[in-house]
């Protein structure tokens, strides 16, 4: 009875054995899925359920954002409130009042010139004014000659000329004096009080403050030199060099933001006053400043700043950066088609803000599409086509 038992078993194991090798091969499970993602549309995907459960899917966010550009600047002086001043006559400082960063005001001495040219011309004017004198007494003298019968009009005449043309070079003197800076007042008294000075007072002509001095006790100055560089800093420009490729939006009025690197934890707000029309051939870039009150003298010329030029604020549509994929220097999306299946498509692209860039064209508003998994979804989409499962 147990050898017939045994006989059995092993009966019963082989045909269930045989049965099993008549059995059709069944299709593996990963086969089975991977047939199932094929759409015949090498763009579309439909991706396994695992890869499906990590995707994130949803619409455009639509924001209020600024467009900024950050560029290096510095304070400059309001070119406005500059003053250069020379000397009008050649001569030799004697004697100097005014040094760098001191405060003046206008009219106030800033060097003393011995000029042999001011007295010169102070003599020729008194020579003039002496001659004119002179043919105004002839004229004088000579009608009353005329009147006696003495001599006749001609002669009149003659003297009369003589007193136009030394009336002529007076005027023409004191033209000179003017121009060599002596005022009208100071050449009314030259002219009473007859008393030549060879001294030049080189003044102040505006409130403000000495930015450069670029003369010496000792030194020749010349009519074409500055001996003296004035600045009213009690406003000054805060100046950016943009540049050419960053500068096709660049306007007046542009919201600015600036900080300064010598006053941490101090921030400016102000906007545009000057937008260049031209662009600097040598640096390539395009000149923007804003004005800048400064009635403490906070702000000092040549102090670095860095600017953030902001557009004014829109309403954008924005896509996250994580649903973009670059593709040939082209930006794409992964559109939902249905609940499982999602086509790549081509959309435009503007400026980045944190990690959304802004959507120029390429979506509906209503459509839905990958936010998160666009990277990994893609990666299986390219493995798909080289392994020909497309």
């Amino acid at each position: 009875m147990g050898r017939r038992t045994q006989w059995l078993t092993v009966s019963a194991v082989c045909a269930a054995m045989l049965s099993a090798g008549c059995t059709p091969k069944q299709k593996p499970a990963v086969e089975e899925e991977e047939h199932s993602r094929k759409t015949g549309n090498p763009l579309e995907i439909k991706p396994s359920p695992t890869l499906l459960r990590d995707l994130k899917v949803g619409g455009l966010r639509s924001e209020t954002v600024a467009g900024s550009l950050r560029v290096g600047g510095r304070v400059q002086a309001n070119e406005r409130r500059l003053a250069r001043v020379g000397s009008p006559v050649t001569g030799r400082i004697t004697e100097l009042l005014a040094f760098e960063g001191q405060h003046v005001k206008a009219g106030q001495i800033l060097a003393r010139i011995h000029s042999t040219q001011l007295s010169d011309a102070q003599f020729a004017f008194l020579k003039a004014q002496s001659q004119t004198e002179l043919a105004r007494r002839a004229t004088a003298r000579a009608q009353q000659l005329l009147d006696a019968g003495v001599i006749g009009s001609a002669e009149l005449q003659r003297r009369q000329a003589e007193l136009d043309q030394a009336t002529a070079e007076v005027s023409s003197e004191r033209s000179e004096l003017q121009m060599l800076g002596m005022s009208p007042e100071a050449i009314d008294t030259l002219q009473s009080k007859r008393a030549l000075t060879s001294e030049f007072l080189m003044l102040a002509a505006i409130n403000g403050t000495v930015l450069e001095r670029k003369v010496t006790i000792g030194q020749i100055v010349q009519p074409a030199e500055v001996a003296f560089l004035l600045a009213d800093l009690s406003s000054v420009w805060l100046v950016a060099e943009v540049p050419e490729q960053s500068a096709g939006h660049l306007q007046q009025g542009k919201i600015v933001q600036a900080d300064i690197a010598a006053l941490p934890g101090h921030t400016i707000n102000g906007r545009l006053t000057f937008v260049s029309s031209i662009v600097n051939p040598q640096t390539g870039t395009v000149t923007a400043r804003m004005d800048l009150a400064n009635p403490q003298g906070l702000y000092k010329p040549d102090m670095l700043a860095t600017l953030v030029l902001k557009d004014n604020p829109t309403t954008e549509q924005l896509v996250p950066l994580t649903a973009v994929v670059r593709e040939e220097d082209k930006d794409f999306v992964f559109v939902a088609k249905n609940s499982n299946v999602f086509a790549l498509q081509r959309v435009t692209l503007g400026e980045q803000f944190g990690e959304f860039r802004v959507l120029k064209g390429g979506l509906d508003p209503n459509v839905r599409f990958v936010l998160d998994g666009a990277f990994h979804l893609n990666n299986e989409r390219k493995r798909l086509l080289v392994e020909g499962g497309v």
